[in-house]
């Protein structure tokens, strides 16, 4: 699948094309880091979305467990 990541800064408008959605994914998150805003990545079908949702589509913790008391908590690593 193709994936577009757009990005602004000041009037002019990027825009980096990629075969993969992780490459997608590290190039947006790296313009946003930079400075630039309103950074998308948009998939073939036409959905946009912010490298933060990516990424908590791709590496959210479901396995977290909250602290009850003096524990600490455990997130789940990604593979």
């Amino acid at each position: 699948m193709n994936f577009t990541v757009t990005a602004r800064i000041s009037a002019q408008r990027f825009s980096h094309h990629y075969n993969s959605m992780l490459d997608a994914l590290e190039q947006g998150l790296s313009l946003q880091a930079s400075g630039l805003s309103d950074v998308r990545i948009v998939d073939g079908n036409g959905h946009a979305r912010t490298p933060a949702a990516i990424y908590q589509l791709l590496f959210g913790a479901k396995d977290t467990v909250a602290p009850t008391g003096g524990e600490t908590a455990v997130l789940a690593l990604a593979a």
